[in-house]
Order: C-alpha cells, then sequence, then structure tokens
C-alpha cells in the first residue's frame, strides 16, 4: 500500500505549501529528502506549539522526511546537488523566480545533464507575467483571484478562512497532481519537464463554479447572496451556548426533515423559493429555533437524522470523533528522542501501520546523505567545517 515507493524527491522548500506536497508525497511512499539552509531557518519550525524542542507543526507537516543542511551559496553544494541527481529526480523548489538559476540549479541548468528530471517550481504569481517577482502570501492571493469577494458577509467583508486555502488547495495539491502526472507521461516517454505552479492561478481557477456563472452572465456573486455562501438557509446557526451547527440541508428530502424536526412546516412551501426576502425570513425561523436548545442537545437529536446538519466541533473534539477514529485518520510520530507525537494522518487511502518519523532536527541526515555519495569522512567534515553543510 505505498504506490510511490521508489520515486526520490529532493525538497528545497519551507513553510506550508511545498513541505505539505511532499507530506502527501511521503506518504504515499516517496523518499523525500529535504535540502534545509544552515544559517537561514525553516520558520515552521518554531512555531509554538512546541512538543519537547520541536515544533509541533514542523513534527506533522516534515515527517517521515530526511534532513541535509546545504548552503546553496558554498561553491561544492552544486557538485552534492548534482551528485543527489543521479538518483533523486524530483525536484521541488518555492524560492522566487531566478533564484535557483543563481546557483545554477534551475531546470535550464540541469536538464541537458538529468534528460528524466521532473521540477516542480511553487511560486505565488508563477514564473511569467507582471507580478511574477511580486512577494506574496495566501491572503493576497485569495483576494487577487476573486476569491475573497465573495467569501464572508455583507456586514463584515470578507472573512480569513481558518486554513491557508491558496497554499493548500492552490499550491500543495496542484503540485502534487501534476509531479504525479508528469511521473506518468515520464514512464510514457522517457522525459522529464518542468513545471510552473501559481497558488494565484490556482485559486483563481477554485472559483470553478461560481466563475463560470460571472463570466458568462458577467454578474459577479457577492456576499451572502449564493447558493453556498450565506444566500440560502445553508448556513451555520447559532446555539443557546453559543456553539454552531451547519445546516447544509438543500435538497428537498433533506430540507423536509429539517423543518419538520424542528416544527417549521409552514416554511416547506417557501423552501423552493430562493427569493432574498424568503430565504431570510426561512433563516430567521430556524435560528430562533436552534437557539433555544444547546449544543449537546441538538447533537444528540441529529445524530439520529439523516439531514445535513452536523456539529460545528474544535480539532480536538474532532480527532475524538468515532468517525475520524475508525478511518483511522490519527497517527502516533516518533521524534528523534523517542517521544510520541499525535498527528492528524493522510486522508489518502494508502495508510500503513508502520510507525511514523516527526520532522526531524536540522542537518540530522547529513552525513549519512554524503556517506551515501561515496564523501570520505575526511571530506565530510571539511564540509562541515567551512559551513557547506551542518550536521547534528
Amino acid at each position: 500500500m505505498q504506490p510511490l515507493k521508489g520515486l526520490k524527491i529532493l525538497d528545497f522548500s519551507t513553510l506550508l505549501p511545498g513541505p505539505y506536497a511532499t507530506q502527501l508525497l511521503a506518504d504515499m511512499g516517496a523518499e523525500v529528502l529535504r535540502i534545509e539552509a544552515p544559517k537561514r531557518p525553516d520558520l515552521l519550525k518554531i512555531m509554538p506549539p512546541m512538543v519537547g524542542k520541536v515544533s509541533a507543526a514542523h513534527a506533522s507537516i516534515n515527517r517521515n522526511k530526511k534532513s541535509l543542511a546545504l548552503d546553496l551559496k558554498h561553491p561544492e553544494a552544486k557538485a552534492i546537488v548534482s551528485a543527489l541527481l543521479h538518483e533523486y529526480d524530483i525536484i521541488i523548489e518555492q524560492f522566487r523566480p531566478g533564484v535557483m538559476a543563481k546557483f545554477g540549479l534551475d531546470f535550464e541548468s540541469l536538464k541537458d545533464e538529468f534528460p528524466k528530471l521532473i521540477y516542480c517550481s511553487i511560486t505565488g504569481y508563477g514564473q511569467t507575467g507582471p507580478l511574477k517577482n511580486k512577494a506574496g502570501h495566501d491572503i493576497n492571493y485569495l483576494a487577487l483571484s476573486g476569491l475573497a469577494s465573495y467569501s464572508g458577509r455583507k456586514d463584515t467583508g470578507p472573512v480569513l478562512s481558518g486554513t491557508q486555502i491558496a497554499d493548500i488547495a492552490g499550491g500543495s495539491h496542484h503540485a502534487v497532481m501534476a509531479i504525479l502526472a508528469s511521473v506518468i507521461e515520464r514512464t510514457n516517454t522517457g522525459e522529464g519537464q518542468y513545471l510552473d505552479i501559481s497558488m494565484c492561478d490556482a485559486a483563481f481557477a477554485l472559483n470553478t463554479m461560481f466563475g463560470a456563472g460571472a463570466l458568462v452572465s458577467e454578474t459577479d456573486p457577492d456576499y451572502g447572496t449564493e447558493m453556498l455562501n450565506g444566500g440560502l438557509f445553508y448556513d451555520y446557526y447559532k446555539t443557546a451556548d453559543n456553539r454552531y451547527l451547519s445546516i447544509g440541508s438543500l435538497e428537498p428530502v433533506f430540507a423536509i426533515s429539517l423543518l419538520k424536526h424542528l416544527g417549521l412546516e409552514n416554511y416547506l412551501a417557501k423552501m423552493a423559493d430562493q427569493r432574498p426576502e424568503n430565504q431570510e425570513q426561512l433563516k430567521k425561523a430556524i435560528a430562533e429555533k436552534v437557539v433555544t436548545k444547546k449544543f449537546d442537545e441538538w447533537r444528540q437529536e441529529f445524530n439520529l437524522l439523516d439531514a445535513c446538519v452536523e456539529p460545528v466541533l474544535s480539532i480536538s473534539e474532532a480527532a475524538e470523533h468515532p468517525h475520524f477514529i475508525e478511518r483511522d485518520m490519527l497517527i502516533d510520530a516518533e521524534d528523534d528522542q523517542g517521544n510520541i507525537i499525535k498527528q492528524i494522518n493522510t486522508p489518502l487511502p494508502f495508510k500503513n501501520n508502520r510507525k511514523a518519523k516527526a520532522g526531524c532536527k536540522l542537518g540530522l541526515h547529513s552525513k549519512e546523505v554524503l556517506e551515501g555519495l561515496s564523501y570520505s569522512n575526511q571530506k565530510i567534515e571539511e564540509l562541515i567545517e567551512s559551513g557547506c553543510i551542518r550536521s547534528t
């Protein structure tokens, strides 16, 4: 159940988009070697909370990966990477356009010597276009792509998501899809290729449903006016103890079940009427019912009712939910000191029972990697002393 066993990936990325992409690949069996700067730490490693001296986020996102601490500016760094590329024939990097070229490690510099190389660059705005060299973050890509223009409320405007949509759904997931598609193509042709992944492009593409309507009708979606952003009774509702229920009973069979259970049968005739005034009346009636009982009361009631209603759980509550437990969505990872760290497992159907290794210390495998490249102990010590590599 390790479909990517045999794939070997050099990961030059930090923070979230690239590392989460390689986490998904590593969880499916790929061997991932992180190439980390010895003097410029990945900020994810110091993101609280910590488990001992290890960031919980780093321990999770970089699980089952090895670490080579290598200064790419050092004169001998390129030779080390070139030696690795005889085995590791996939690269993921996340620098701004042109940075890898300064090290002689861009695709154009490597493709002739390594024709099977699959080289994936994840950037905010891509390798071309007027914004290619501009700095950005998830919030900027959501804004520029149009997603933020209808993700919110009329009284608040755009709202921040609890997770980084453009980084993950845009950068990480599209990188994985492109890499695996390239692996298939390489199997057929024997050739690698360059992959330009733009998180902003991908965020724009995530407008797939409402964007299609906007381009045809020339009418843009707005806050709280669409089927899935608050324009219908599909929404969150506050309980008596200030918790929330999610109500997604759009289909008639679920809506009928919901309204009958809430004693709102008189709204059945208006259920399909999507005029704003009718939907506002329906939402107000549902809200007035939901706020009369506490969260746990509603949770028990709707556990027995198939009406597309679920409680809004915290992450800790979700981790204790029987569904995620039975689905094997939690995993124990062991850090370098033998401590066990609970983590969220891969959602992909390639789980295995082996104990995961938590994200490791900077340069933990530096000596091991260079020994595998037939570097002598003396040469390794020279590289450490010169600052080319770091070993811990």
